[in-house]
């Protein structure tokens, strides 16, 4: 009996240490994050995005209604100011928020312009008008954000209270050096920020296509020639001059490079529709990367979005600029066919932060439904439980990344950005319906009934173009955009 008593004792003692250490666990290892010690450091704070700030809308009010209802609450009126320094403020000056006059309007400053209202407490500036439907507060203070920027897609908004908890949590952190230097402080990233945006990007039309295109109408060559040309120069990857010189010498046929060239946008304004269109039924893993090309020797950059599961291309954008709103464009694509995201849902990139403030603007845009968070693989090395979990995904994007940039390399660049565009339109779907990939067995990583009774790759080229045509008459027509 005693030793069944010892080994209940020890059973109880084992039990209390092991809600110990979960509650340890809980309280104080970030699990969920599986950061390690770097992120934590100030210096990389300027890459994280800050959440959403709070909303207030705007609600004009009556200044004799709330002095009736100061009457009815304290059972006596609201007298005007009474200015006893002999100051006086003009007569014109109204709040902008209830209306009230001149009689119960503060000097808050000094005679330095600013004003506070003593009916409704409102706090304005000489001359001030308030009209905006809305105010944007700090989440962590609740003081009202200022507008510090304006750049050229979005104005910056700064919370400058200097006893917010988050600006004093991150003061904490900062080295004692930076402190006592003259602006060291201005290395690091301590007010809360946020970035609202001027431009609608879900407003843009995704289906904007190459300008100035030829027809289809071929008055000295056929439709033949030109699925050769689209053979040779995508699927062989050759440049437009040695594409002519192939044609030359194999085929007999004369045609110029610039033909080429015109061939290519026009198979590209076709094709286009059908590669966007298309359900690719994606699975619930995206991974995302950007790369750079170059457009009249100025770098501009490709952003490429991929099922992880499929293997297909499903958002892609030419930009020439790395902000966050082709991003948006390019995750746009990617949800076309979504209504809300799938369950377990994953999105894997860098550590840019143009992804976290994208997938801000659709939480903001579209509430729930779209309300997801980035994992981000930081570095090249597995330093941390993310990269370690997550590399694989990435090395997929960067694995298409390579793909794409040894079609890309024979072009020496583009001339302009249309030339970019219908290139990077056809190459996709290329890659999508027509390249074999070991990870389906050699095979196209969609198959499509039409291009598989094609017995050679040019009739599958003719057929992509008429496939491309059903879906613009779809799409005129009002019809499902689905041509799978």
């Amino acid at each position: 009996m005693d030793i069944i008593l010892y080994l209940l004792q020890l059973i109880q003692y084992q039990h209390k240490q092991i809600c110990w250490l979960l509650n340890f666990i809980c309280r104080y290892i970030p699990l969920k994050q599986w950061a390690f010690d770097d992120s934590h450091s100030p210096k990389y704070q300027k890459f994280k995005i800050d959440k959403l700030p709070v909303i207030k809308t705007f609600i004009k009010q009556d200044w004799l209604f709330l002095l009736e209802y100061y009457q009815w609450k304290y059972g006596k009126p609201l007298k005007p100011i009474q200015r006893r320094n002999g100051k006086t403020i003009p007569e014109d000056t109204i709040c902008p928020l209830c209306g009230a006059p001149h009689h119960f309007i503060y000097d808050n400053n000094g005679g330095n312009g600013q004003y506070q209202c003593k009916v409704c407490g409102q706090t304005f500036s000489s001359g001030e008008v308030v009209t905006t439907p809305f105010r944007l507060t700090c989440p962590h203070c609740g003081n009202t954000l200022v507008a510090k920027k304006d750049r050229k897609f979005f104005r910056i908004h700064k919370c400058v209270n200097p006893k917010c908890p988050y600006y004093l949590h991150n003061l904490k952190k900062v080295e004692r050096k930076d402190l006592d230097a003259d602006y060291g402080k201005n290395k690091y990233k301590l007010h809360y920020i946020y970035r609202e945006f001027t431009v609608d990007f879900f407003a843009m039309d995704l289906n904007s296509l190459p300008k100035n295109a030829s027809s289809l109408k071929f008055s000295k060559h056929n439709a033949h020639v030109m699925s050769l040309c689209l053979t040779l120069h995508i699927n062989l990857g050759l440049s437009l001059r040695k594409t002519s010189q192939a044609l030359k010498d194999l085929y007999n046929i004369s045609i110029s490079h610039q033909q080429i060239a015109n061939y290519c946008k026009t198979a590209a304004i076709c094709i286009k529709p059908f590669v966007d269109n298309y359900d690719y039924k994606p699975g619930n893993v995206f991974t995302a990367d950007e790369t750079y090309i170059k457009v009249r020797g100025i770098k501009a950059y490709i952003w490429f979005i991929m099922d992880a599961a499929s293997r297909s291309i499903i958002g892609y954008q030419v930009s020439d600029n790395r902000s966050v709103g082709p991003c948006i464009l390019a995750m746009r694509m990617a949800f076309r066919h979504l209504s809300e995201l799938p369950k377990n849902f994953k999105f894997i990139s860098d550590g840019y932060s143009a992804y976290p403030l994208a997938a801000m603007e659709f939480a903001k845009k579209f509430k729930n439904n779209f309300k997801f968070s980035i994992t981000q693989v930081i570095g090249l090395t597995n330093d941390d439980e993310v990269s370690k979990e997550f590399r694989p995904y990435k090395q997929m994007i960067e694995r298409l990344n390579r793909t794409y940039k040894a079609s890309y390399r024979p072009t020496n660049g583009f001339d302009n950005y249309d030339g970019a565009n219908y290139d990077l339109a056809l190459w996709v779907a290329y890659y999508n319906f027509l390249r074999p990939h070991k990870h389906s067995n050699y095979t196209p990583l969609n198959k499509v009934d039409m291009l598989e009774n094609a017995e050679n790759m040019p009739g599958k080229w003719q057929l992509l173009i008429f496939l491309g045509q059903q879906t613009v008459l779809n799409l005129q027509n009002g019809e499902a955009t689905v041509c799978s």
